[in-house]
């Protein structure tokens, strides 16, 4: 299998015997009877018959020789993707993830290292800043402002002075991009967004592009118990069967909102990958389910769209099946270069048509207050 969408239909599944669930069983047990004269499962932090279906599905998607490795969450995978580098300097996006640039920082300043930001869509700047790095962290596109990286070059040029190349892959998705591919170590993704897709899961998964880091990896998950549960891993997996379709119907809607947002009369910006005017429309991945919207009456008028909808839900995360969105610099440790009345919205997978006389009412609510 080689096509996403039957990878994700048919990986994982109990083999086909006469009586044979169709699905994999959950298996709810800490601990394996086990001689230790025979191999099998031992104990449940080590590994479990519940994590595999989810881990060769992953892998398989993302074309990873290894199984991915389930983690309790996004940021206990970002924690054992850093921690698989030497200690040293970071390089990192200067708008990420928040808490993964707050990992970063206080594991460099433990271990006597540094953590350098960059503009990760400076492809020059990036580079500038690899000699004597030990890592260089990608996210592309950014969260929130949706950068885009110019992954391949940069990877070349980590590898060239050492470093270890990680990207967080969790916005784009196996479905628009796959990293090992294009020169990645090491892949993150925060499962709880897009691969589980319906905001009741917490989780996280880890893939590596070799076997010293996939060693490497599984010891520090074992070994830091930053274990994923059955019961949220099955979820995972039932949720990441429909991800083709998801994706597809999302990231139509994202592109399509985009379009008709940067026409409206009352927005002053808004970004896409897909949209002409994103300045490195090229090195998008195929295809974004998150669009920013700065309306004009700045962050008071930011403010009253998000009160005003009725359809988008006001909450953080992202990649549900239903759209959300956010003011951003709402949260005190955001990044003070994110517009204080940038919106992030993640597209779902509602009717467009309602989307957009959700949206256009909100906004005139929003600006025609102020004025």
């Amino acid at each position: 299998m080689t096509n996403p969408a039957t990878i994700l239909a048919q990986s994982g599944r109990p083999d086909r015997i006469q009586g044979s669930p169709v699905n994999p069983p959950i298996v709810l047990s800490s601990t394996y009877r086990n001689s230790g004269t025979e191999p099998g499962n031992i104990y449940a932090r080590w590994d479990t018959e519940t994590w595999n279906p989810f881990e060769e599905t992953l892998a398989a998607l993302e074309g990873s020789a290894f199984p991915a490795l389930v983690h309790s969450s996004g940021m206990a995978a970002i924690t054992t993707a850093l921690h698989a580098a030497p200690p040293g300097k970071i390089v990192a996006p200067r708008h990420a993830y928040h808490a993964s640039l707050v990992v970063a920082r206080e594991m460099a300043e433990r271990e006597g290292g540094q953590v350098v930001t960059v503009d990760i869509a400076d492809t020059d700047e990036v580079v500038a800043a690899l000699p004597g790095a030990s890592a260089v962290l990608i996210e592309s596109p950014t969260n929130p402002m949706l950068e885009l990286a110019d992954i391949p070059t940069i990877a070349a040029a980590a590898h060239d002075a050492g470093a270890l190349v990680i990207v967080d892959n969790t916005f784009a998705t196996p479905l628009g991009q796959q990293p090992l591919a294009m020169g990645a170590d090491i892949v993150v993704h925060s499962a709880t967004k897009y691969l589980a897709g319906h905001s009741d899961v917490i989780l996280g998964a880890v893939l590596a592009a070799t076997e010293d880091l996939h060693t490497r990896m599984w010891n520090y998950r074992t070994h830091t118990g930053a274990v994923a549960g059955p019961m949220e891993t099955w979820l995972a997996l039932r949720g990441m069967r429909t991800l083709s379709l998801r994706f597809e119907r999302i990231t139509a809607n994202a592109a399509e909102l985009a379009k008709r947002l940067s026409d409206h009369p009352l927005v002053e910006a808004v970004a896409h990958p897909s949209l002409p005017s994103h300045p490195h429309r090229e090195r998008a991945s195929k295809g974004c389910g998150v669009v920013t919207l700065r309306p004009k009456g700045g962050r008071e008028a930011a403010d009253r769209l998000v009160e005003a909808t009725r359809l988008w839900l006001p909450a953080t995360s992202l990649g549900g099946v239903e759209s959300s969105l956010e003011r951003r610099r709402r949260f005190v440790d955001e990044a003070p270069t994110v517009p204080e009345d940038l919106l992030r919205l993640s597209c779902g997978i509602e009717d467009i048509e309602d989307l957009w006389d959700d949206l256009d009412q909100a906004l005139r609510h929003a600006v025609a207050g102020l004025q």
